[in-house]
């Protein structure tokens, strides 16, 4: 388990929906949480012209979770990562985020070789969570470190991770706690449900609920009448999830252990009756006890 830690949270603007900075004992990253409507209102400041990495947040119209992540050089015209940032407010690509995270150290350690390293590691980081689409076209270069720096770099996105995480921004989180080295041992233990030919395997999260890769769905043709829409919307949704003989082939995260029981079993579900541990016990049972 990881130890306590304590992260030092200042209020740019004095309100909870403004600039943040974010500071962690004995670590020299610098984390800025910046609204896209406030991004001016930071243009002079020093530390945010340096050198650094950026992620680009938001969501479609269809409330999926996006994030694009960039690297920024020093330019000849002192426009850093802030500036870089500025410049995708025209890119209609990316017209869907409304919060930028700006990663940068307070010694102004970056170069060339540490940002690109940083861009690669956050891209597959965030594909292999799945919890948000990526949105860069191209897979960024890791460039050349030695294992000196390496192991400098891996601690810095620890803390890197851990700072996002905590402004609300699970991008590097794995939607099943059980893959996560840093919340294995505490994860909830697995829980199954069966329908009609449907079975699959969940647990509960901080999140909500996931489930798990394996999972035999039930075939949209056998849907119940009284399936809810959001049942079809969230297959539709997770299509690409989803692979020969309606399997599912990677974890999904639900807002709740029902949306995920109707997920699977298409039907109108109540999922603290329907998941249950080894001994029968269902979830609401477990939950009153």
């Amino acid at each position: 388990m990881a130890g306590p830690k304590t992260i030092q949270l200042f209020l740019m603007d004095g309100t909870g929906q403004g600039r943040m900075k974010a500071t962690l004992r004995n670590w020299t990253g610098i984390t800025y949480l910046l609204p896209r409507t406030d991004i001016h209102l930071s243009k002079d400041r020093k530390d945010l012209k340096q050198t650094g990495v950026y992620l680009l947040f938001g969501e479609d119209d269809e409330g999926t979770p996006k994030v694009y992540i960039g690297q920024a050089r020093l330019r000849k015209n002192e426009k850093g990562v802030l500036g870089r940032i500025m410049e995708h407010l025209g890119d209609d690509r990316l017209d869907y985020w409304t919060h930028a995270i700006a990663l940068v150290t307070s010694d102004d350690s970056f170069g060339p070789t540490e940002i690109s390293y940083l861009e690669n590691r956050f891209v597959n980081m965030a594909i292999k969570a799945s919890r948000y689409t990526v949105t860069n076209s191209n897979d960024p270069s890791v460039g050349r470190v030695t294992e000196e720096k390496q192991a400098e770099l891996d601690e810095f996105i620890k803390y890197a991770r851990l700072v996002i995480g905590a402004l609300g921004y699970r991008v590097f989180e794995p939607v099943d706690d059980a893959k996560d080295p840093e919340t294995k041992q505490s994860a909830s233990p697995p829980l199954s449900m069966s329908i009609a030919g449907a079975e699959a395997k969940g647990r509960q999260t901080n999140d909500g609920f996931v489930v798990l890769a394996g999972a035999k769905l039930r075939h949209e043709a056998s849907f119940t009448p009284s399936a809810p829409k959001s049942v079809r919307k969230n297959r539709s949704k997770h299509a690409d999830k989803i692979g020969p003989n309606s399997i599912l082939i990677q974890d999904i995260q639900f807002s709740s252990p029902t949306a995920a029981a109707q997920f699977v079993g298409g039907a109108s579900l109540n999922g603290l009756d329907m998941w249950k541990n080894s001994a029968g016990k269902s979830l609401k049972q477990l939950e009153r006890e």
